[in-house]
């Protein structure tokens, strides 16, 4: 996840990125956002793109892995 917010108010990208690039610096893709301060539904994902980089690889955060587990449980009943 990259950090875009302002001081006080975090707000996070969650992006794809090489394990070796700093946490602001340079990323692959852009998969979603989360906002820890707003209450409710306080991301989103592109969950067909998660998927696709997990099928290759990638490796989630603890935080970005409780999205996607969010995700598919909401898909199916959304479909």
């Amino acid at each position: 996840m990259k950090r875009v917010g302002t001081k006080n108010t975090p707000v996070f990208r969650i992006v794809v990125a090489d394990s070796r690039s700093p946490r602001d610096g340079k990323f692959i893709e852009d998969l979603g956002t989360y906002h820890p301060l707003k209450q409710g539904d306080n991301y989103t994902l592109k969950l067909d793109r998660a998927q696709y980089w997990l099928s290759k690889g990638a490796q989630p955060s603890d935080t970005v892995a409780s999205f996607i587990k969010k995700a598919v449980k909401a898909a199916p009943a959304a479909a």
